[in-house]
């Protein structure tokens, strides 16, 4: 038998029907979410063990990344408190400059205006 070629062994060993692993692979997809929540909970049970037995690395863990939320959060509010004071300072900005239009287009309408009666006298 050792002196049999390779293939002969493969198609000897792979003689199972392909219907039994499509059954097989039907009845592992059905319970994935009951196993989906088995592994969720070993995974917590196996979290929660390692930070009672290792409570200041745990304990580091929060100062770290607690004081990286905590400045992300300052730096995030003062940038929204500096966006709103610039978009009231250009909305202050826009109104002026619309004065400042429409006040001289009055007065180059008064202008021509003045010049059209001086020439028509």
């Amino acid at each position: 038998m050792a002196n049999q070629p390779k293939h002969e062994n493969q198609k000897s060993t792979s003689s199972a029907p392909p219907i039994q692993k499509h059954e097989e692979d039907q009845v592992a997809s059905v319970p994935s979410a009951m196993g989906l929540k088995d592994s969720l909970e070993k995974q917590y049970l196996k979290i929660k063990e390692h930070a009672e037995t290792y409570p200041y690395v745990w304990a580091s863990y929060i100062v770290v990344y607690g004081g990286f939320g905590l400045w992300t959060a300052y730096r995030w509010r003062k940038l929204r408190k500096t966006e709103d004071r610039v978009r009231t300072l250009q909305e202050r900005l826009r109104k002026i400059v619309e004065a400042e239009e429409s006040a001289s287009s009055t007065k180059v309408v008064e202008k021509g205006s003045a010049s059209s009666d001086k020439l028509s006298k």
